[in-house]
């Protein structure tokens, strides 16, 4: 016999095997976790040096976990005598700013950690894009 509801009047209880109830509840916390992984930081590497095709893959990339509601953090990683050339790195972040343009908000500028620089970026709540696509979902309902 296992006390379901305590607060109720009367109390709730059921004649249940335990093992089976523990199971259950541990598949309902389980289930409450799996859907509160909204908001992951999501990291995706760059080069330099990296093509334009390379990097507009990337950013499609990017494009598709800021649509889930996550962040995305954008590094440049520098190999060996790349380093003598920050400004690569920089171009680069540059461009990927310019592909997202108003649809995002940096939450943290882009800074040097050892051998990589990084930026933090997040996706612009009630932006223009966001109801773009809000009224795109809306079309292909009807």
């Amino acid at each position: 016999m296992i006390e379901v509801a305590t607060n109720a009047d009367p109390p709730v209880a059921r004649i249940l095997d335990f093992q089976k109830f523990r199971y259950q509840e541990n598949k309902k916390e389980q289930a409450a976790k799996k859907g509160s992984d909204a908001g992951e930081l999501k990291e995706l590497w760059l080069s330099p040096r990296i093509a334009e095709h390379d990097l507009q893959v990337r950013l499609k990339r990017a494009d598709e976990f800021l649509k889930d509601g996550h962040k995305v953090k954008l590094t440049v990683k520098f190999k060996g005598r790349e380093m003598a050339h920050p400004e690569n790195g920089h171009q680069v972040l540059q461009k990927a700013m310019g592909y997202f343009g108003e649809r995002i908000l940096v939450e943290r500028e882009s800074k040097f950690e050892g051998r990589r620089l990084s930026i933090i970026i997040g996706r612009q709540k009630g932006g223009q894009h966001e109801q773009n696509e809000n009224e795109q979902v809306n079309t292909k309902k009807d």
